[in-house]
């Protein structure tokens, strides 16, 4: 691997000069005018050794012990946990793109039932994030077709970007300033040729065992964020390989950590880090990373404890007589914290009578709560778990303020 020395260090972006001409008409007559571009290309990373200074490197070991003991969690809440950080983290990291809803309207999409573009767009997020962690489960290889297809599912179904759904962009992209230039840009990333290159050298870089996890994590999403390879969605893919990466060294192996929720607290300092990576410094963006996936784990320790006590808590609240079917839907609730009265049904069996007589009481008991106002076929969410998504998000986003 080439050296760089015993600092953290980094080659800078370099500026490329473009020719430019517009497509689209519209802007100013500036932007009409507008005959070169200056991109900013990317170092190659493949190769490149990561020397960061010792307090980095126990700060990130730290950071590590905190994420495995998230892991190492038992018991039945596992499953419940491992769905509730999931979506947690997809919310998160749609928010950063300024995509917007409830976690009532977030639980309605994820049953199918799609009234809110924003939490359907959530969903895709969510199977994005589920597609490309899945693909390196037990230390498997990262390869491209996957965060290809990642981004397939993320995209699939938009309405403006689905044709350049899985496909990188053949057009030259830009962040910031005008919608119909790049003129005031305060990014433009490499030109559209050069993608296929940098995803290659990113995708080797990903793969390799001899880097600390953590600086790895926050190198793999910022070179990422620079290539911007597709049209739309490179936030969202770009922080599902942070979780990607955890899950191909084996620092977790069955709950995601909600970084996401850290990064949208401090939104314009993550910003800034990634400026700071592009401008040939990684190690506040390490820093950043660690202190971010640090407190996101700590607080989703304390979510496991506090759905590990759940059940003794709803038995209190609604008292069902043992074996009653009040009592097995209680049982089946942290695994299928949403549902209809037709998967109730299947989950618990017995009359119909039953289980509707059962929702009913726990829907007396505040322990569910109807997510439409439909008369037939009402989906109903386990309360205490749809509104620890949003606690868990304001708590991760309090530690680090």
């Amino acid at each position: 691997m080439a050296s760089r020395g015993d600092t953290a260090d980094w080659p800078a972006h370099r500026p490329e000069v473009r020719p430019w001409r517009q497509v689209h008409r519209g802007g100013t007559m500036e932007d009409r005018r507008l005959t070169e571009v200056v991109t900013m290309r990317p170092p190659l990373i493949a190769d490149l050794e990561v020397r960061l200074p010792p307090a980095v490197g126990v700060a990130m070991e730290g950071c590590v012990r905190e994420i495995a003991g998230l892991d190492f969690a038992q018991g039945t809440e596992l499953k419940a946990l491992e769905t509730l950080l999931l979506r947690t983290e997809s919310v998160a990291s749609s928010k950063i793109e300024h995509i917007e809803a409830s976690v009532d309207d977030f639980a309605r999409a994820l049953h199918g039932i799609k009234s809110n573009p924003s939490a359907t767009s959530m969903v895709a997020a969510t199977e994005a994030l589920t597609a490309l962690i899945n693909s390196v489960d037990d230390g498997a290889e990262l390869h491209l077709d996957q965060v290809l297809a990642a981004h397939r599912a993320l995209m699939i179904d938009d309405p403006h970007d689905r044709a350049y759904a899985g496909r990188f962009r053949d057009m030259q992209n830009w962040i910031g300033g005008s919608d119909y230039s790049p003129r005031i840009a305060w990014f433009v990333p490499p030109a559209p040729e050069t993608v296929p290159g940098y995803m290659d050298d990113l995708i080797t870089f990903a793969n390799r065992t001899d880097v600390p996890v953590l600086a790895q994590v926050a190198i793999v999403h910022a070179q990422f964020e620079s290539i911007h390879p597709f049209t739309d969605g490179n936030g969202r893919i770009g922080r599902a390989l942070i979780n990607t990466v955890l899950r191909r060294r084996g620092v977790t192996r069955r709950v995601v950590v909600p970084l996401a929720s850290a990064l949208v607290a401090r939104r314009d300092e993550y910003f800034d880090h990634l400026g700071s990576y592009r401008a040939g410094r990684i190690e506040p963006l390490i820093q950043a990373f660690v202190q971010a996936a640090t407190v996101a784990a700590r607080e989703s320790q304390q979510t496991a404890h506090r759905i590990k006590e759940l059940p003794k808590l709803w038995t209190e609240v609604v008292g069902p007589r043992h074996g009653s079917a009040a009592a097995r839907l209680l049982d089946e609730l942290i695994a299928t914290p949403v549902f209809n009265a037709a998967e109730a049904e299947q989950l618990i069996g017995g009359p119909t009578s039953s289980v509707y007589a059962a929702i009913q009481r726990l829907d007396a008991a505040g322990v569910i709560r109807p997510l439409t106002r439909r008369v037939r076929n009402q989906v109903w969410g386990a309360s205490y778990l749809l509104d620890e998504v949003d606690d868990l998000g304001m708590r991760i986003a309090a530690g680090v303020q």
